[in-house]
């Protein structure tokens, strides 16, 4: 309900979620001055139905692959905690359980489990061919159409005012209102150009499309939205043996034929339903002992091994503070030889 929602208890528990890790941050010390006044205007706003959504501020990141983020302000944001603390229980039990990302009590490593679970159930403890169909969407959060996840939320939440807030959070933003830099070569305007003929023809140039990566509320509503293709692949097309991790998905078979007649279905439904396109580079079907790029791992039979490109940057950002993060990482498959190079390099920097 939108009172569990503003509640100011509800409110100053978000604060308290928010806040960790970020306390150094000079916008929350700021805010946090006049904690409680900032608290309780938040609350008189969203009660008298006066809330507005503020804009962002937008930065690039390199990790590894380039990635826009838009950082909403800290009021802002402390509302995007205090929605998904009351919305995420309710929206989770009606996620499928193969889906594992922004979940609790799923994430990459049980994803990858998973993968290495089904993998062994079709090639039949590896004595036959298991075959894995691998996609990946195109410009995910920037292409969620907003039409469509309001109207998936409009079947799901009764309460009025829960779904007009939530259509003021997906509305501060929309990732087809940019122009192009001046300055942009023109290789590069004709490459923009390209992807704004094929994002016009399959959704419509005025619609407004995209969420954030920077919104915590972000995730939640990205997972809405794939549900609706997780359902259509579990119970439509009663695939048995499918994961995924975002925008990242897997199915596995021990026909290749049946996979070629899968991805046509895979595809036209995300066009179709949610105005989404695979990305034609990261498309595949290998054979799961040929090596299966999936999660950041290499899988095949009996072991996996890291990815290349995330062992290069492991190296690269190699620090004291960050060596447990990356030996837990190596701990979940074959990596006890680069475990003992990164203890190697940290005894002697110290």
């Amino acid at each position: 309900m939108y009172d569990d929602i503003i509640s100011v208890e509800n409110l100053l528990c978000a604060w308290q979620e928010f806040e960790r890790g970020k306390k150094k941050k000079t916008d929350v010390m700021e805010y946090k001055r006049y904690l409680m006044t900032h608290i309780l205007n938040l609350h008189n706003d969203l009660k008298n139905k006066t809330y507005k959504h503020g804009t962002y501020e937008h930065f690039v990141i390199s990790d590894p692959k380039r990635r826009d983020i838009h950082k909403a302000s800290v009021r802002d944001r402390l509302l995007h905690h205090a929605i998904y603390r009351k919305l995420y229980p309710f929206f989770d039990t009606t996620f499928i359980a193969d889906s594992y990302s922004c979940r609790n009590n799923k994430g990459t490593h049980r994803a990858t489990k998973r993968f290495d679970v089904f993998a062994r159930k079709v090639s039949k403890n590896y004595t036959r061919t298991c075959w894995v169909l691998k996609c990946d969407i195109r410009k995910f959060f920037a292409s969620i159409d907003h039409e469509i996840l309001l109207k998936i939320l409009e079947t799901r939440i009764e309460d009025g005012d829960v779904f007009n807030l939530l259509e003021n959070v997906i509305g501060s933003f929309s990732s087809n209102s940019g122009v192009i830099p001046a300055e942009a070569g023109i290789q590069v305007k004709n490459l923009i150009n390209q992807d704004r003929t094929l994002d016009s023809r399959l959704r419509g140039n005025d619609k407004p499309r995209g969420l954030p990566l920077g919104n915590l509320t972000s995730q939640l509503l990205v997972n809405i939205y794939m549900n609706e293709f997780d359902q259509y692949v579990k119970h439509k097309l009663k695939i048995k043996y499918y994961i995924r991790y975002a925008d990242d998905f897997v199915f596995l078979s021990d026909s290749r034929n049946d996979l070629d007649l899968l991805y046509q279905k895979v595809e036209d439904f995300l066009i179709q339903n949610l105005k989404l396109t695979l990305h034609p580079d990261k498309v595949s079907i290998t054979t799961f002992a040929s090596g299966v790029d999936f999660l950041g791992w290499i899988h095949f039979p009996y072991h996996k091994v890291l990815r290349t490109v995330t062992k290069k940057r492991m190296f690269r950002k190699l620090s004291e503070k960050n060596v447990s993060s990356y030996l837990g990482l190596l701990s979940h498959g074959n990596g006890q030889k680069i475990a003992k190079q990164i203890q190697g390099m940290v005894k002697l920097k110290v």
